[in-house]
């Protein structure tokens, strides 16, 4: 598992450019919501959570689709599914990477946004706790989908077709957990939905993408 790892943040690496994308679409979205809604600092407040974890779930969706390409392009995902070694570890490696890159840094430049749209500074380790309990899941409802479609031409619409709806559930609770915090109120109950889709996501989803994995090169 650690090779895996290891093997995956160097071939990462090497795409820096594409790992920015992610991020300066977080950052984009973030700046350009308030010209297009109000600059009013009561309204961004109330819409502040929701225009978080929406800008957050679409850059998470942007570097889905190269998930498993290189490696269905180049012929070592026909190699990995033809060995011995357990697929589900490949798959859990690739989406940890994956959140790594992406969803990590997420978190760790919400706040910064989260001040920019007049959220309360009470509500921002909130914030931040929701992405790192919420984009982990992300990615690894994305692998699934992502290795449902690597196989297939311009998939990216596909897949989005596919993780969006399964996605909705991480948004509301992670939204709703943001909005309490910021009302003062208890947030331990979106808090322990969202511990439970990330606890459950983890112990399905690899293997899920093992199963997609092998269905896309079975019909290759």
């Amino acid at each position: 598992m650690l090779l895996l790892l290891r093997r995956e943040w160097l071939l990462a690496l090497r795409q820096r450019r594409e790992l920015l994308n992610p991020i300066l679409f977080f950052i984009m979205v973030a700046v350009l919501f308030p010209f297009g809604v109000s600059p009013d600092p009561e309204r961004l407040q109330f819409l502040a959570p929701g225009i978080v974890w929406v800008a957050a779930l679409l850059a998470t969706l942007l570097g889905l689709e190269a998930l498993w390409r290189s490696d269905y392009e180049d012929g070592a995902l026909e190699q990995i599914v033809l060995s011995n070694q357990p697929l589900p570890l490949y798959a859990l490696a690739k989406i940890t990477v994956h959140w790594l890159l992406t969803g990590l840094p997420l978190a760790l430049i919400a706040p910064l946004l989260a001040g920019m749209l007049n959220l309360p500074v009470s509500a921002w380790g909130t914030l931040t706790l929701t992405l790192l309990l919420g984009t982990p899941t992300l990615s690894l409802i994305g692998g699934i989908g992502a290795a449902l479609t690597v196989g297939l031409r311009r998939g990216g619409v596909l897949l989005s077709l596919l993780v969006l709806p399964l996605y909705i559930p991480v948004l509301i609770f992670a939204a709703r957990a943001v909005e309490l915090a910021a009302s003062g109120l208890a947030i331990r109950g979106p808090l322990y939905l969202l511990t439970a889709l990330l606890l459950l996501a983890l112990t399905l989803a690899p293997l899920a993408a093992a199963a997609a994995l092998r269905v896309s090169m079975s019909e290759r």
